[in-house]
């Protein structure tokens, strides 16, 4: 089998599943979570590096597999020059970091979680730029919001950890909901989510009325994630995390996958006034806020952030003025801000780590007792001021040249490179301060801890990177310039244009405003005090987070004051409300239409025995109304009401249906039979009489509604597409019940999602119940005890025999479903309703003695299966969940049918009986500790947990 035929999924999902074996590792000992998840990163990158060579030649490699072929959704990875540069960005500093962090966290840290989050980030951020299809973007697009929002909080007890990590999710995720609909729209203009056919429709798109809602909607997603103006001001505080993650996410991952999207569609959406103004505006002034700002933070994370944001702002600028040059110099920068600000960020947390404290007013003269820390954080901090013979020089030199290009463009261009200048000496500025105020400067002050050195191992991702910074400044022919092309044409989706990586140019335009930015950053710097004194008088009471939660708290208070209006506490209130909606806009639709209520559509005749069953349909509706005080009573008139409508299943020809709602009515019994043991035997009368007219008016003028509308469906003809599944169901599907051909075959991925929430809701329960302790009550409401044979002998008896007899029954169901009605969903109920009427007839304790099944497990491998038979479809070349079927011959058997398809319902029926099993044995559960306070915790078979 050659790998290298499906290795980009195997890099992006490597990092997910090796989280769960870091997240078991951490048991093993402290250290054993970082190296499990180190190897997992450098496995990946071991998948990936076979692919480079073809990519280096000039190839786009794609690997794709079926999804949903009808709505264009495959299961498709794409490797090109500019997802191969982030690929090696996210897994070669995602290495480092994770190195990084083993020396970093501390003793009472949990490795574990963090190394397991960690991985599920880097497999998220993989995905994003190895999609090929864009709906599988976006998810993995949410993936990063939300495994960032899990790395960000980490330390969960701490309030500002806790606080940056909602701020984060709420501002990414309402981005990542904009760029669902920008990518929707895309997919809907160019007719197909594959980036393949996207890209080659730039003209297309750019003439299409609906570009500008496209181009907002992406924007907006590309802005909230990557920290651009307005949104900027969620990053400095998501700074509340451990600094391996700040490093990580903040420099090199999370914040440039907004980048990437630029860079991904530039092709597509670049080259109008829309683009330019809209991307190449937030980044001007995100460039100058966020260098600005960073220029008076004390805390050196907090100059690190603002910092990132204003470099962000510039690689944005340089996407915005939209020429191929411009996109050559914000790749090449993308390269060097990673270097230099992970290893800055490294740096913070190294001096952190020593001294105790982030604070440049305490942290002075440390390169007397950190020497070699020193030297790599100016140099490091050179990088990201732009000093000669260093990577940030390069690319600093390249923007600048483009500003200039720029200010040809129209008659207030010429702003341009006057305002990048201005950002260029913030730069300069704040580096220095972050060298100066640190390292000299005197001596510290009042430091909790004595500064020192790190330990040896902890220095070297740091040495590396800023080897890379200086390596790249002095040789970028020979380092950076291979990868740098390959990823310029992967991102212009063309030849790249004709640029240099000299280091020197001559005397040119660029050269000059790089001077002007290092004397004056250098002045801006000593006169810092007079400005300092500025910001604090004028500047620094304007906090962007206040707004945020000034209109946050101003929301949530228009839903609780919208709540109060219309809820009230009361599910009665809130149904209500709902049906009286629906009576108002289902009246407006029966008096606006021209045509008359009712068709011309002759009826079918109705004979006796219908309506005898409709009657009585009707009086035990009736019933429930008037003994609903009576909560037994009424539960066994509402048995009678499903009763009945099984039989008008029978009557319709849905056998099917039939058996599935006469399970579901004994399920359901025995559930409300366990809930309503806890429960006052009546019902609390209603108050009001005004509530109960309400109420009755509501339900008659409903029901009329519902009537009408239903005969004036049924009075007129219509299309069905029971035809084609009827036609279909034996050739395509392989069976003659439709039923269970539509649940397994045609409609198999729905089935799939109702077996996942049955699954999520199983497990709920189980989560909801446990430990949960109520007194049983030992008497009804007129004083007489109750039964205290919980277990008669006749019933015990009984039920042991009948359970291999209904065991049998439910195979038997499972078996035939295919062709006969029956299947997985049925035959589960039937099993789930054999093994409770054990629990019930003789007892917890009894059988999960004697049934050693976990539940848990049923569940697990159920889910398991039904996925796996889609998986399998797709790795042999078919869409996802497609089925197969075939004729077999066995000597004395004779000739039979075999289906792939029920290995799915077998799973189907592995979730059914898991989940019913599990929820209703809690819920039992609750009985027996009522009625056994004084004895030792249960041991449950179904959950192998004591009890």
């Amino acid at each position: 089998m050659n790998l290298l035929a499906f290795n980009l999924p195997i890099v992006v999902l490597l990092p997910f599943f090796g989280a769960i074996l870091v997240a078991w590792s951490s048991k093993l000992n402290r250290l054993a979570a970082a190296w499990a998840s180190g190897g997992i990163a450098l496995l990946s990158l071991a998948f990936l590096v076979p692919s480079m060579p073809q990519v280096f030649g000039g190839e786009t490699l794609i690997q794709s597999w079926s999804w949903v072929d009808s709505i264009g959704l495959q299961f498709a990875f794409r490797l090109d020059g500019l997802a191969l540069l982030f690929a090696l960005l996210i897994l070669v500093i995602g290495l480092l970091v994770i190195f990084y962090a083993r020396y970093y966290l501390a003793s009472k840290d949990c490795m574990g979680r963090f190394f397991a989050y960690l991985l599920m980030f880097m497999g998220s951020m993989l995905g994003i730029v190895l999609s090929e299809n864009l709906i599988q973007l976006v998810i993995f697009w949410e993936l990063t919001s939300i495994t960032s929002f899990l790395l960000i909080s980490y330390w969960q007890q701490r309030k500002d950890a806790r606080q940056g990590a909602r701020m984060a999710l709420a501002i990414t995720g309402a981005g990542g909901l904009a760029l669902l609909g920008g990518v929707l729209l895309l997919g809907h203009v160019v007719g197909s989510y594959q980036l393949s056919d996207v890209l080659l429709a730039g003209d297309t798109v750019r003439s299409h009325p609906l570009y500008l809602p496209i181009l907002v909607l992406i924007l907006l997603g590309v802005f909230t994630k990557s920290a651009q103006f307005p949104f900027h001001f969620w990053l400095p505080h998501a700074m509340a995390a451990p600094t391996p993650v700040s490093a990580y996410l903040h420099s090199a991952t999370m914040v440039k996958a907004g980048i990437f999207l630029l860079a991904r569609f530039f092709p597509v959406l670049s080259g109008t006034e829309e683009w330019s103004w809209l991307v190449g505006g937030a980044g001007m002034i995100t460039l100058l806020i966020g260098a600005y700002t960073a220029f008076f933070k004390n805390d050196l994370k907090g100059l690190l952030a603002y910092s990132t944001i204003s470099h962000l702002g510039l690689i944005t600028l340089l996407f915005g003025f939209g020429t191929q040059l411009a996109a050559v110099a914000a790749i090449f920068h993308i390269i060097n801000h990673a270097t230099f600000k992970a290893s800055l960020f490294m740096v913070a947390g190294i001096i952190d780590h020593e001294t105790g404290t982030r604070d440049m007013r305490k942290l002075n003269g440390l390169i007397k007792y950190m020497p070699h820390t020193a030297a790599l954080a100016i140099i490091a901090s050179a990088a990201m001021a732009g000093v000669p013979l260093l990577n940030g020089f390069l690319s600093k030199e390249m923007f600048f040249e483009q500003a200039v290009h720029a200010s040809h463009i129209s008659s207030f261009a010429w702003m341009i490179p006057v305002l990048v200048t201005i950002g260029g000496i913030l730069s300069v500025a704040y580096s220095l301060r972050f060298i100066h105020d640190v390292f000299f400067n005197g001596e510290p002050v009042d430091l909790p801890k004595t500064p020192h050195e790190p330990p040896r191992f902890m220095k070297i991702p740091v040495d590396l990177l800023v080897i890379v910074c200086l390596a790249v400044g002095i040789f970028p022919a020979y380092t950076v310039a291979p990868l740098l092309n390959v990823a310029v044409v992967g991102t212009l989706q063309t030849a790249a244009p004709a640029y240099s990586l000299a280091i020197w140019h001559g005397f040119t335009y660029a050269l000059m405003m790089s001077a002007i930015a290092l004397s004056l950053g250098v002045g801006v710097y000593f006169m810092r005090h007079r400005f300092f004194a500025f910001y604090e008088r004028y500047i620094q009471h304007i906090d962007a987070r206040r707004y945020f939660n000034i209109g946050l708290q101003r929301l949530f208070s228009a839903a609780i004051h919208v709540r109060a209006k219309f809820d009230k506490g009361s599910l009665q209130n809130a149904s209500a409300w709902i049906i009286f909606a629906s009576l108002i806009f289902g009246g407006y639709g029966f008096l606006s239409q021209s045509s008359p209520l009712l068709g011309t559509r002759e009826m079918l005749p109705v004979d006796a025995v219908t309506l005898i069953v409709a009657i009585g349909l009707m009086l035990a509706s009736l019933l429930t109304i008037v003994f609903h005080r009576k909560r037994l009573l009424v539960l066994v008139v509402i048995g009678v009401v499903g009763l009945v409508i099984s039989v008008g299943f029978i009557k319709f020809s849905a056998p099917d249906l039939a058996l599935t709602q006469l399970s579901v009515e004994v399920v359901t019994i025995v559930l409300l039979l366990l809930a309503l043991y806890y429960l006052p035997q009546k019902t609390p009368r209603e108050i009001g009489k005004i509530r109960l007219w309400r109420d009755g008016l509501l339900a008659v003028f409903s029901g009329i509604g519902v009537t009408l509308l239903t005969l004036s469906v049924l009075t007129r003809d219509y299309d069905t597409i029971a035809q084609y599944f009827l036609e279909n169901s034996l050739p395509g599907g392989g069976g003659t019940n439709v039923v269970n051909v539509i649940l397994v075959d045609f409609r198999g991925f729905d089935t799939l999602g109702e077996i996942v929430v049955l699954a999520l809701a199983g497990l709920g329960v189980f989560a909801m119940l446990q430990g949960m302790k109520l007194t049983a009550p030992k008497h009804d409401e007129k004083g007489r005890i109750w039964n205290t044979d919980k277990h008669p002998l006749i019933m015990q008896t009984l039920t042991r025999l009948l359970l291999p007899m209904m065991l049998l029954v439910a195979v038997f169901i499972f078996l035939r479903g295919h062709n006969l009605p029956g299947g997985g969903f049925i035959a589960g109920l039937i099993a789930s309703i054999a093994l409770i009427v054990q629990y019930l007839a003789n007892g917890i304790e009894w059988t999960g003695n004697r049934i050693k099944v976990d539940m848990h497990w049923s569940i697990g491998v159920g889910l398991l299966i039904a996925i796996s038979t889609g998986l399998v479809a797709m790795g042999i070349g078919y869409p996802f969940l497609t089925s197969t079927f075939t004729h077999l011959h066995w000597p004395v058997v004779g000739e039979f049918e075999v289906a792939s398809a029920i290995a799915f319902d077998l799973g189907v029926f592995l979730v059914v009986v898991g989940a019913t099993v599990m929820s209703l044995v809690q819920l039992g559960r609750l009985s027996y500790a009522s009625h056994h306070p004084d004895q030792a915790p249960l041991q449950d078979a179904t959950t192998s947990e004591v009890k």
